[in-house]
């Protein structure tokens, strides 16, 4: 399970392959304080490329790191291409999975950042398999899209980023699909902030997990299914979601094309539709923040084709 010393220890691994993406003001005028993470300017466009670096740049300093074979990784989109990117920055080959529903702009992105890319299955889980296979038969070193230790300290730092900046947080919204950002912001932020996950209704990962006190598989649907659509939470983000008593709320479809329309139109920001989920969260009543509450959104990921904005 991941802790605030492991985040800690991501970050400073990945200090000068990662930015430090801003914190803004909303200047809504709302009875509660509104910030927004602004991770969607990470490299990438997500949040993923802070897993993606610590991964790699761990199995390199472990001597894991092949640089013949390289990486290999399954991913709707998002995870595929941090690390093709954190592959190329460090000089070897990477091989993405991507099941058939993955958006085109990002498996176009894919092959401009020089991956090799495998397309293929109707879900995320379909696309896991392959890849898993192609790791053992290869010897590439497997980068999970969410459920690595590596993974989940990497994307911790958005938390530590957070903190630094916003020391007096109350409450921190995060979209959740997989459970890697969660996870990661849940354990460098243990016992300063609140976390709360928010997820579409179509794809409850977290939400089920919870209620069941265990991972199970749920029904993958959706407008944020291409950046949501694990198929169940993963036992990292899980543990650490109970271990720091983090909770979940849902939102509908409609909840989350608003707070992305609403979130162009009032702040002029472009976020993929997973992202928006957390700010949807507040549009919807789904999470209702307490008089003079500091209320910080993760807005996670920018990885949208304009033509369907």
């Amino acid at each position: 399970m991941v802790t605030r010393e492991e985040v800690e220890a991501a970050y400073a691994r990945t200090s000068g392959w990662v930015r430090h993406t801003p914190v803004a003001e909303s200047g809504s005028a709302e009875p509660y304080h509104l910030w927004f993470k602004c991770e969607y300017m990470q490299h990438t466009g997500s949040f993923k490329a802070r897993g993606a670096f610590n991964r790699l740049l761990t199995a390199k300093e472990n001597g894991e790191l092949d640089p013949d074979v390289g990486i290999v990784v399954a991913s709707g989109g998002n995870a595929g291409l941090a690390n093709a990117y954190a592959a190329a920055k460090l000089g070897v080959p990477a091989t993405v999975f991507v099941p058939e529903s993955a958006p085109a702009n990002k498996v176009h992105k894919l092959y401009a950042i020089g991956a090799t890319v495998i397309q293929g299955g109707a879900e995320y889980a379909d696309a896991y398999a392959a890849a898993v296979r192609f790791a053992e038969e290869k010897g590439a070193v497997y980068c999970h899209a969410y459920d690595q230790p590596e993974i989940v300290a990497g994307a911790g730092g958005v938390g530590l980023e957070l903190l630094d900046e916003l020391p007096d947080v109350d409450t921190i919204l995060v979209a959740v699909g997989g459970g890697g950002l969660i996870g990661g912001i849940a354990a460098a932020t243990e016992g300063r902030a609140r976390v709360v996950g928010v997820e579409p209704e179509t794809v409850p990962t977290l939400h089920t997990a919870l209620a069941q006190g265990q991972p199970v598989d749920v029904p993958v649907s959706g407008i944020a299914a291409d950046s949501l659509g694990a198929r169940r939470i993963g036992e990292i983000g899980f543990g650490v979601a109970r271990r720091t008593g983090v909770h979940s709320v849902l939102v509908s479809d409609e909840d989350i094309i608003q707070a992305r329309r609403s979130l162009w139109e009032n702040h002029r920001i472009v976020v993929e539709h997973g992202a928006a989920a957390a700010y949807a969260a507040l549009l919807s009543g789904a999470y209702k923040p307490h008089d003079g509450e500091t209320v910080a959104v993760i807005l996670c990921g920018a990885n949208t084709d304009p033509a369907h904005f």
